[in-house]
Formats: structure tokens, C-alpha cells, sequence
């Protein structure tokens, strides 16, 4: 598990922009019984993914013309529990992080892997996100 002093602020650059987290396997289940979209975020303190992955979705939510109902996030490494369920509602996907998942009404729509992160800028994961919207979301 990670320190709480390194992982708290990669968590606020979520937070402070909309995203509710998701600590454990019930906050988990409640938010993809949600109607509408949701995207989660599966945060993580690796520099090279998760340094565009947050600000790629940050982008993404502010310069879409569609937004997803819900924004949430999951720290991997550190909400656990929260995670282990997250990726059984990720399968056949194996777990990656980080990573960013649209669900449609509790489905998986689309799923963007930590190797689709590594190498791309945060503008172009915002873009990947963008066109996601414009397909999913009201």
C-alpha cells in the first residue's frame, strides 16, 4: 500500500476537479448501478501514465461537448478492496492501472489500458475520451 502523503495529492487532481471516489467494493457496485454514464478513473502513482491518465480525463471532462452523469475514481494500490472490484467489472481486461472505463447503465463501453496511456500526451488520452463522450453520453 502506498503512503498517503504520495498518493493524496494525485487523488486531489481528481477530486478537485468533480470526481467522487470510490473507497470500497459497495461504493463500487452502488456506482455502477447508477442509470446514465460513468466514468472511473483507476488512479495510480506511476509517473509516466498516471502524470497524463489525470489531466488526459481532466481535459476530456472540461472540453467535451457530452460529459458523463458520473465521475468517479479508484486509487490502485491504496483503495484495495474498491479496485479488486472495479476489475471484475473490467474482465476480460486484465488489471491495469492506471486506467480509464465508460460504463453505459452498469456495461462497460469503453475501456482505455494503461498501455493505450504510456506514450501519449494528456491531450491525446483527452481526445480518445472526447470521442467516447460524443458516442455514449446524452
Amino acid at each position: 500500500m502506498y503512503p498517503a502523503e504520495i498518493v493524496i495529492p494525485m487523488k486531489e487532481e481528481l477530486t478537485e476537479n468533480g470526481f467522487s471516489e470510490l473507497l470500497t467494493p459497495a461504493d463500487v457496485d452502488k456506482a455502477l448501478a447508477e442509470k446514465g454514464t460513468t466514468l472511473v478513473v483507476i488512479n495510480s502513482v506511476c509517473g509516466c501514465s498516471a502524470g497524463t491518465a489525470r489531466p488526459g480525463a481532466v481535459l476530456a471532462i472540461r472540453n467535451g461537448a457530452k460529459k458523463p452523469d458520473h465521475l468517479t475514481t479508484s486509487f490502485a494500490g491504496f483503495d484495495m478492496a474498491a479496485v479488486q472490484k472495479l476489475r471484475e467489472h473490467l474482465l476480460p481486461y486484465p488489471p491495469s492501472s492506471p486506467a480509464i472505463a465508460l460504463f453505459k447503465d452498469g456495461k462497460l463501453v469503453h475501456f482505455i489500458e494503461r498501455h493505450n496511456i504510456e506514450g501519449r500526451s494528456a491531450h491525446m488520452i483527452a481526445q480518445n475520451l472526447v470521442a467516447a463522450f460524443d458516442e455514449y453520453c446524452n
